[in-house]
């Protein structure tokens, strides 16, 4: 199986050029967030106190989650049931938020991954894909654009969606994210040493497409 690793910070666009690569591929894009949501859905509808962490290192080694493409759409398998419509509502949120920094949670949530990525040709995206998730991809990308590129971009996606936006309050955010992913005990942010770095400052969504594109058809 092909798998590609998307690794980058917050705000430089991984998810929506993983997307776009894994369309132009026609591989599997695995959202990783939305995993974690569902093992989020699965301990909510269980009952599990989101502040019980006991409970929660108990019951998460019991679901199978999965991803799935159907008719073009990205279906999120929770025990075999498609849970899209279940995954963006405020309980789920909460419970994922809090759910996700339980290494018990991250453990059962690292294999599956790594199950899907052993069954199926993906694409994915997050902090740790090339160093922790999927060591042994044979393509690595990370993405990354200055603070204040990504800061921008995530302003001017506020204010189309009719968002508070304030730019030096989203800069100084972007700057702070960055610190915590780089610098957290587990799984830290960091470029894989067999990674090829891809600054996306000043280029467009389809500029980078196309140098990714590039990469892969070099590397494999």
């Amino acid at each position: 199986m092909i798998n590609i690793a998307i690794d980058g910070p917050a705000g430089a666009g991984k998810s929506t050029i993983a997307k776009r690569v894994a369309a132009e591929k026609n591989y599997i894009y695995v959202d990783t967030g939305a995993m974690y949501r569902a093992m989020a859905l699965y301990l909510y509808r269980n009952g599990i106190d989101a502040d019980d962490s006991a409970a929660i290192s108990d019951r998460c080694g019991e679901p199978d989650i999965t991803i799935e493409y159907r008719n073009g759409e990205q279906v999120v398998l929770l025990n075999g049931e498609n849970v899209n419509g279940f995954l963006r509502t405020p309980q789920v949120s909460d419970m994922a938020s809090r759910s996700s920094v339980n290494p018990d949670v991250r453990a059962k949530l690292l294999e599956l991954q790594q199950e899907l990525a052993r069954r199926e040709n993906v694409v994915m995206d997050g902090r740790d894909i090339g160093t922790v998730v999927l060591p042994n991809a044979q393509v690595k990308i990370f993405l990354t654009a200055s603070a204040e590129v990504r800061a921008r971009r995530r302003y001017l996606e506020n204010i189309e969606k009719g968002l508070p936006a304030d730019l030096g309050e989203i800069t100084a955010q972007i700057k702070e994210r960055d610190e915590r992913d780089m610098n957290r005990p587990v799984a830290p942010l960091k470029q894989a040493d067999d990674a090829v770095l891809v600054d996306t400052s000043d280029l467009t969504i389809e500029e980078v497409v196309e140098k990714i594109l590039a990469i892969i058809d070099e590397k494999i």
